[in-house]
């Protein structure tokens, strides 16, 4: 993922809900979310290179989600996939924090990424490049390709956005959400972050919605969760920058 929104126990109706983003080049292969086949408990999208993930749920109530943390100067090539720090958690048994004890012993492996673990009321955000894991408070959240709520214009712009959808609306509609999610404004050069990419990429990368020949959003997800623990899921996917693949909706009960 390349941008998580996040409200988590701050609204009257949903206990957590996520608008995020999902960038990448357009010719790595991907699969549409939908309930794993070999493991029907998992709902989430399948990076098919490489196996793993960037989000998902089980219907047990596990969820992950991912992004990684842009600094090309620091890229290790021969390092394990990312997403499988995803799809580990979610196929997993471990607790969140125990999940994440066990990782922070083998983090400086990985590339850098920000990593989002938890359960239906329990979240935690760990990064290899930050501090120890951080227990989520209530509240709504921001992050794209650094740490968590670091002020880059498009976190800030889509966690106002966010706030005053969800202030205005206790049953927000999803077209809402994809709107924020769809926003491809870019910000001037002078708010923009300097991640150790050329210029050119720094504005291509800035808007919340990412459109070039080559690289660009890949999915739209929205995740919700209400106070009686039902499932939401629903996904756009995007093959390239005009080709839009048919939106997916799942919904469930989180077994208790």
């Amino acid at each position: 993922m390349c941008l998580i929104l996040l409200s988590f126990k701050s609204h009257p109706t949903y206990k957590l809900i996520i608008a995020a983003n999902r960038d990448e080049y357009y010719d790595r292969p991907t699969a549409q979310a939908t309930f794993w086949e070999e493991s029907p408990d998992l709902l989430a999208g399948r990076d098919l290179r490489a196996g793993g993930t960037w989000l998902g749920i089980t219907k047990k109530g596990r969820i992950a989600a991912i992004t990684n943390y842009r600094d090309p100067a620091s890229i290790k090539n021969h390092a394990p996939s990312r997403g499988k720090l995803v799809s580990n958690f979610l196929l997993g048994e471990k607790s969140p924090v125990d999940y994440l004890d066990r990782l922070d012993q083998k983090a400086d492996e990985y590339n850098g990424f920000s990593l989002i673990v938890g359960e239906k009321d329990e979240l935690y955000w760990y990064s290899n490049l930050g501090d120890r894991p951080l227990n989520i408070s209530p509240g709504i959240y921001g992050l794209s390709n650094h740490l968590l709520n670091t002020p880059w214009p498009k976190v800030t712009r889509g966690k106002e956005a966010m706030e005053h959808l969800l202030s205005e609306q206790n049953n927000p509609y999803p077209d809402a959400l994809f709107e924020i999610l769809l926003d491809r404004s870019i910000p001037d050069d002078d708010q923009l972050p300097d991640t150790g990419v050329e210029l050119e990429w720094e504005r291509i990368l800035s808007p919340i919605f990412i459109t070039s020949p080559t690289y660009g959003t890949r999915a739209s997800t929205l995740l919700f969760i209400d106070q009686n623990d039902y499932v939401t899921f629903i996904e756009s996917a995007f093959n390239s920058e005009t080709d839009h693949t048919p939106t997916v909706r799942y919904e469930f009960q989180i077994k208790s």
